[in-house]
């Protein structure tokens, strides 16, 4: 109790309170037995918990250091509780002095937790009478409101039960402490868990109270705190004097703590359960292409084409010299950012490899090894800290030309340079780095200069800012100096040295390297050495000591562009041939130039450049020697073009230095060039690859009445933007459909012999007959088979080397090359109601229960075996596999009974149909498949045996059939769909897959040595088999109900499906209608025009008498762009879209210089019959400073079932509304940093109340209940609550951290999931007990007078989990992606990532993938040298989330190492993968 004379409360006071308790009533309406509002907040760190039992807050830390033990006691550890009461907590405390109060604090948790063996000591020892394990509780008080020592003890338990310790491992007598990054921290052993609970009594009352506050302790006449635990056992019982009390009263407030302990003690448990973790697993990774780069990787003459997408992957492309389309040899993600790469080959060598600069601080060759398929790490030499810094290198890299040196370079100060060579084993080598720096540089582009073989030469475009940082002026900084420097590597000397510097373009941006040096078969040079300079309107050959020449950049003849607006090349490639080269450069319109050097050795005549094509803005150009252009798209699809010609006969203009004065070269401003762009001539699209980025907006709605829910994702910039729809699944591509007489029970393709190479029939089985159509140019009946057709058929077999089986009810049919049939009957009263077959095997099931076995002799007779298998039981399906290559036989045959049961019987000569094991099921099987499939994840270098079995109640079981016993192991089982499941076993790619058929048909095949199991986006099939055929040499044929279907499947490996939707501007916001199946977009675009002021522009033109080409004017923008105009100019549009139909519906552009920011649909409580689409919009917006002259909020009445709009008024405001959000009946919208509230009126929309004390710009709205989260471009997340009677918009709580926040979901009413603009994404929740108190209070009064915290709201929200994903999240939302599944945060990112966050349901799995997870950063590190860890905490440390990509490299591990794992982990390599796999299926 308090010593300060100040705290003494009045006798009018003390009267009123002890009138009051006398009546059972309590100044904070509790009741006498009730607790105050309880809150826990879980901080950063393990052991880090902060209690608030109503005003009262205590921290509670726990640490964990490593001590000796006491002699008398060996084999325990320590527990030590320090307490802290600072004058923060109350005026009367003093700092550094314990105050009596404090000591009495600290002995009563001792008693509490370490006399009451809560924590097992004995469980800290590590060496007895050594080392133990020493726990330390500190216990800060924040806050004295009464009652201290019961939320204290409350803190102190829930902190010992979060906290963990670190593993260590004993060895003899070492002593190993692993980091929590090497093994998963280890939580204490806890008995049980005591909580205080604290009783006041009261002189002449017999009203006893749970909890006092200070008040109601000062009033008392005596305390008495019980410590009990939850299995209602009194731990402590204690009473620092006051009034005596008798034994009945003590009784009594026993039995009244021990329901309030149980209560305590669950809400702690809820509170740590709400601690559980999160799986991020990636469902499309990021695909857009960041830098490109071509080599021979594999060491054979075909070249592959090196990718990083999204920054973070790594992917090898090939040319398929077939069918000329690009298929993926291997791809790895890196776990870190790729900031440069580029591909050498040593001198005289004929492999190349891979060079890259990342975020890791390192330099690292990746080589590519195609036995093992898989990119492996030669070398990796640490040169600088960690992270993408000014002065760090790994911005640029380039490689001398002769594979001899490679210079990494930072965008500041910083260059390396490495030596490569080759040792005596001729393995590859890399030397110390050289430095190559030069003070105060800003460096702009670097490339390696062809030299031949003299001393390696770079050449760096630089900038020397040293001068402008000393000049207030600004007159250094205009007339800087862009300089164009060679740095020459002495190989002699071994030192790097500044050879030459000279002036060039101030907007010089890009180097390229021309070919140079002496040719290795002939005398001549192969080239002019030196750079291309590239500016702004100007390319410009540089070299020392030669002659400069320069030539302008043709811009487009396009009437409608900005004519003072330069022209910049974004990307280049340089192409060398016998005795030739040629360069193409792109402009940023897309425009692509030939450019090539007329020279005689190494003297230049003439600098030539021409238009050659437009394609797609790329970052990266790669040129193949086969005739290939692959185009690295900055935006949107990647594309593969094939040249038809160079460009060297069509009538463009061609532009030339020698035409110029001095060749073109100086400062001075040459004649422009134009060119009228046109259709492509020189090249042709050989293959496209999707790529969603970038993503600005997602949605997830189930419009297309599908299992799965699909995701709308609004994609691309400028013209070439769409709404993509994703489908998980295998996309089909539907080569015939024909109709059939009726609807078959069963299709068959057959050749006629073993060697043929395409099929020959297709056996269509009825239900009363047979029916068998020839493949040939068409498709026809025949009847001269030797098939019989009036019974239907049960199975169809291609058997020995040129013979076919017919199975059907009665019998078997033996057809014979030479049209003879040799046929086997059943017996009287008998049936075949089931069979299997294979090349050399025939296994059929009779009515009677009985299995038959016939088998192929060297004659190419079948033979029945003598005896047959009574099963006792009715077969319902039965399997064998193939015959292994080399062997007579498959020794296995799996049958299925209708007692739900699988058995698999032996068909070896030893012990002929002896049954082997037997599986029970949960449902009778309706289709059973043994097959033999690679599944890298189990073994890597031989086929598994799998039996998959199908059940009738649409599950599909998926098991491993040993081998050698005959045992079934490996269960694995997937629910398919409502109905039973048939399965068939099909060849993809040559390989054995599975086609398993329910109420959607899913595939499983192997790609990539990796078993996939994916859904097909088709029509549910009924029935189906493979089919080969000239036209069609890999295909399926099914039946869906009476039609006959040839399909093939395009694009293997990809498991999503999307359907493109075009759109005219960039996307701003997707939003569905909340009843119809539509879609809603805005679109906007700046520095170009709307179709109207195109067309105002256009009659000016023809107005003043000018010639407007007509047919430029009218080029597709999709292909080749908007029109450019100046900043200030817009172009924008709303959009319906019907989905279902993917297509556009309705479309209105917004005229007026307006752009679309923001939308949402409301529906007015004051006009519930109607729906209004708001739309925020601003007229002549500029971006630098971000202003506009009017903001609009232009009301749309939503018409014809959501269809159509129609406009009811506009309402202006003062700056961008940037955020808007239906809100209890009305419009919540953030204009600028203003949150503001409308209601509709007949006008404009009416302003109800506003809130302007957000100090940046709001970005993100969301809401539940009464409740309005903001986020905004640096606060993070503020918390707003509306309160009607007053009319009130408070904000009462918000983020510790700045944030830019970019997207934002409500998790539930106190939690919000967020992403930022850096790449992370991060979980806030407000505390419970604040949470109750802002909505019980009616009109707000008391939050606005509450003081705020941290200069910021009274209330911080705390940190529930953090993760950096890698990728600017553009959009978060809470959905059920799996029909019945648990909800995930599904998140996407600006390079077209899609991913999940999904929760675990069980601490286990918790414990399994964090465990797993810190052996992958071992085992499977980054490719580019990154610290995993790091990575993921790249801005704050990784919080409650666990990496399910890394966790998933665990399937292309060693087999070694999978077990080594494995083991680890308390678990067989099945169980593991088992594991993966289940949680990556209830995901999506």
């Amino acid at each position: 109790m308090s010593n300060n004379p100040r705290d003494a409360p009045s006798t009018s006071e003390a009267t009123f309170v002890t009138k009051a308790l006398n009546q059972g009533l309590r100044l904070d309406g509790r009741s006498p037995y009730q607790l105050r509002p309880l809150a826990l907040t879980f901080g950063p760190d393990l052991g880090w918990v902060e209690c608030s039992l109503g005003e009262t807050r205590v921290v509670v830390q726990v640490s964990a250091e490593i001590v000796k033990p006491q002699s008398d006691r060996p084999y325990e550890g320590f527990l030590v509780i320090s307490t802290e009461i600072s004058p923060m907590a109350a005026a009367n405390y003093e700092a550094g002095r314990a105050s009596d109060e404090e000591v009495l604090l600290a002995r009563s948790l001792e008693k509490a937790l370490r006399r009451s063996n809560a924590v097992d000591r004995e469980a800290l020892c590590i060496v007895a009478g050594q080392k133990v394990w020493s726990i330390r509780v500190d216990v800060h008080f924040l806050n004295d409101e009464g009652n201290m020592l019961d939320c204290a003890s409350i803190a102190a338990i829930t902190a010992l039960q979060h906290f963990r310790r670190p593993d260590v491992e004993v060895v003899g007598e070492e002593v190993t402490v692993h980091s929590m990054t090497e093994r998963v921290p280890v939580p204490l052993a806890i008995h049980h868990t005591p909580i205080c609970l604290t009783f006041a009594f009261f002189p002449d009352s017999p009203q006893s109270l749970l909890d006092p506050n200070h008040l109601e302790t000062q009033l008392s006449s005596g305390l008495m705190t019980l410590t009990l635990n939850a299995q209602s056992e009194i731990c402590v019982l204690t009473k620092a004097g006051g009034a005596p009390l008798d034994a009945d009263e003590i009784m009594r407030v026993v039995m009244i703590g021990v329901g309030r302990v149980r209560e305590v003690d669950e809400f702690i448990k809820k509170e740590l359960e709400k601690e559980k973790h999160l799986l991020n697993t990636s469902l499309v990774p990021s695909d857009s292409i960041t830098i490109a780069c071509v080599g021979q990787f594999s060491g054979t003459k075909q070249q592959e084409i090196c990718v990083v997408r999204g920054s973070t992957r790594i992917q090898l492309l090939r040319t398929d010299p077939q069918t000329g389309k690009l298929e993926t040899v291997v791809e790895s993600e890196v776990f870190g950012n790729i900031r440069s790469l580029t591909a050498f080959k040593l001198t005289g060598g004929t492999k190349d490899y891979i060079i890259i600069g990342s975020d890791s601080g390192r330099i690292v060759v990746l080589e590519y090894d195609p036995a093992a398929n898989a990119l492996n790490k030669l070398h990796q030499e640490t040169y600088g800290r960690s992270g993408a810094r000014r002065i760090i290198p790994g911005q640029y890299i380039c490689a001398d030309p002769k594979g001899r040196a490679v210079m990494i370079g930072a965008m500041e100060k910083s260059k390396l340079v490495y030596i490569l060579n080759r040792d005596a084993a001729a393995n590859l080598t890399i030397s110390s780095p050289l430095e190559a720096h030069k003070q105060r540089a800003i460096i702009h582009s670097m490339v390696g200069v062809d030299v031949g073989f003299e001393n390696p030469l770079f050449a760096a475009l630089e900038v020397d800012y040293g001068e402008s940082d000393n000049d207030p002026t600004g007159e250094a900084f205009n007339s800087a100096e862009k300089m164009l420097t060679y740095y020459e590597l002495d190989l002699g000397l071994n030192h790097v040295v500044r050879k030459w510097s000279e002036p060039t373009d101030p907007r010089a941006n890009l180097l390229v390297q021309v070919p140079g040096g002496q040719s290795a078969t002939t005398d001549k040079f192969d080239g002019p050495s030196g750079v291309l300079v590239c500016a702004e309107d100007y390319i410009i050959y540089k070299h020392q000591g030669a002659k400069d020449h320069r030539v302008p950049i043709p811009k487009r003849a396009d009437p409608r562009a900005d004519p003072e607006r330069g022209v910049i090349i974004v990307s280049a490639v340089m192409h060398k041939m016998k005795g030739a080269f040629f360069f193409l450069l792109q402009s940023e319109e897309g425009d692509l130039y030939k450019v090539t050097i007329e020279h005689e050795e190494e003297e230049v005549v003439a600098l030539k450049i021409k238009y050659f094509d437009t394609v797609p803005v790329a970052s990266s150009l790669c040129i193949l020697k086969s005739g290939f252009l692959f185009v690295a798209s900055e935006f949107g699809n990647q594309y593969l073009y094939q040249f038809e010609k160079l460009g060297d006969d069509d009538d463009e203009t061609e532009w030339s230095s020698a035409e110029y004065d001095n060749f073109g070269a100086g400062t001075h401003v040459l004649p422009p060039a134009m060119f009228r762009p046109r259709p492509l001539e020189n090249l042709v699209v050989a293959d496209e690859l999707e790529s969603l980025s970038p993503i600005l907006d997602a949605q997830v709605a189930n419009f297309l009445g599908e299992d799965t829910p699909q995701i709308y994702t609004a994609c691309g910039r400028g013209a070439r933007s769409s709404v993509r729809i994703l489908r998980q699944g295998l996309e089909v591509g539907e080569a015939v459909s024909s109709e059939l007489p009726g609807a078959p029970i069963a299709v068959w393709t057959t050749k006629l012999k073993a060697d043929d190479e395409y099929d020959a029939y297709i056996i269509l089985s009825f239900v009363n007959g047979t029916l068998v159509l020839a493949i040939g140019d068409t498709i026809e009946e025949v009847s001269d088979t030797g098939f019989i057709s009036s019974a239907p058929t049960l199975g169809v077999q291609q058997l020995g080397d040129d013979a076919l089986l017919q199975v059907y009810p009665k019998g078997i049919r033996h057809i014979l090359a030479d049209k003879r049939v040799n046929e086997w009957k059943v017996g009287a009263g008998q049936s075949i109601v089931a069979c299997t077959t294979n090349k050399r095997q025939v296994v059929v099931a009779l009515s009677t229960s009985e299995i038959v076995y016939f088998e192929l002799d060297l004659t190419g007779q079948l033979n029945e075996f003598q005896e047959r298998k009574e099963m006792g039981v009715e077969v319902l399906t039965m399997s064998i596999a193939e015959v292994p290559e080399g062997r007579q036989r498959t020794p296995y045959l799996a049958v299925g009974c209708a007692d739900s049961t699988v058995r698999v019987i032996s068909l070896d000569p030893d012990n002929t149909l002896e049954t082997l094991s037997l599986q029970a099921l949960t449902a009778p099987p309706s289709a059973i498949v043994v097959a033999e499939i690679l599944d890298a994840s189990i073994d890597k270098f031989h086929p598994t045996l799998f039996v998959n079995i199908g059940l009738q109640n649409g599950v599909l079981l998926r098991t491993v059939l040993d081998g050698v016993s005959g045992q079934l192991t490996d269960t694995r089982t997937r629910f398919l769909g409502s109905r039973p499941v048939q399965l068939a076993r099909v060849p993809i790619h040559g390989s054995p897959a599975i086609l398993a058929l329910s109420s959607r048909s899913w595939l499983n095949y192997t790609h990539q040595n990796i078993l996939q199991f994916t859904p097909l986006i088709f029509d549910t099939l009924d029935h189906a088999w493979s089919f080969s055929a000239e036209l069609c040499p890999e295909g399926l044929i099914g039946v869906v109900g009476n039609s006959l279907r040839i399909f093939t499947f395009p694009k293997l490996g990809t498991k999503v499906q999307q359907t493109t939707i075009p759109l005219s501007y960039t996307p701003r916001k997707l939003i569905t209608h909340p009843a119809q199946k539509l879609l809603y977009t805005i679109e906007s675009d700046h520095r170009t025009l709307s179709p109207l002021a195109q067309k105002k522009l256009l009659a000016d033109q023809r107005a003043a008498g000018m010639d407007v080409d007509e047919e430029v004017a009218q080029l597709p923008a999709d292909v080749f762009g908007l029109p450019r105009a100046a900043a200030g100019n817009w172009a924008s549009c709303v959009r319906i879209i019907d989905p279902v139909e993917a297509s556009t519906i309705f479309k209105l552009d917004l005229e007026n210089n307006e752009a679309a920011f923001s939308a949402a649909i409301v529906p007015f409580s004051t006009q519930p019959n109607d729906l209004f689409l708001v739309v925020g919009t601003a007229q002549d917006t500029s971006l630098a400073p971000r202003a506009c002259k009017t903001g609009y909020l232009n009301t749309y009445k939503i018409l014809n079932d959501g269809r159509s709009l129609e406009l009811q008024h506009k309402t202006e405001t003062d700056d961008v509304p940037t955020a808007l959000l239906a809100f209890q009946g009305r419009l919540v919208a953030g204009v600028g940093k203003a949150l503001r509230i409308y209601d509709i009126g007949k006008k404009k929309l009416l302003r109800k109340v506003e809130n302007k004390s957000f100090a940046s710009m709001i970005t993100t709205l969301s809401t539940q209940g009464s409740r309005i989260l903001v986020g905004d471009v640096q606060e993070s997340v503020h918390y707003a609550v509306y309160k009607a009677p007053e009319s009130r918009l408070i904000v009462f709580a918000d983020d510790t951290s700045p944030r830019w926040t970019t997207a934002m979901t409500m998790v539930d009413y106190n939690t919000v999931a967020a992403g930022d603009k850096f790449g992370n994404i991060f979980v806030n929740r407000l505390a419970q007990n604040v949470s109750d108190e802002v909505d019980e209070d009616p009109t707000g009064a008391s939050i606005m007078h509450e003081k705020g915290y941290l200069m910021g709201a009274p209330h911080k929200t705390g940190l529930l989990a953090h993760y950096h994903i890698g990728d600017i999240v553009t959009s978060i939302q809470k959905v059920s992606l799996v029909a019945g599944g648990r909800d995930v945060l599904l998140y996407t990112g600006l390079s077209g990532t899609v991913g999940v966050l999904a929760p675990f349901v069980s601490n286990e799995d918790v414990d399994f993938f964090t465990t797993l997870e810190m052996h992958l950063r071992t085992e499977a590190p980054s490719l580019v040298g990154r610290d995993h860890l790091a990575y993921r905490g790249l801005y704050a440390p990784v919080k409650s989330v666990v990496d399910g990509d890394l966790c998933n490299q665990f399937i292309l591990l060693s087999m070694n190492k999978q077990g080594q794992v494995a083991q680890e982990l308390d678990r067989t390599t099945a169980e593991v993968l088992k594991k993966l796999e289940t949680a990556q299926s209830s995901s999506w």
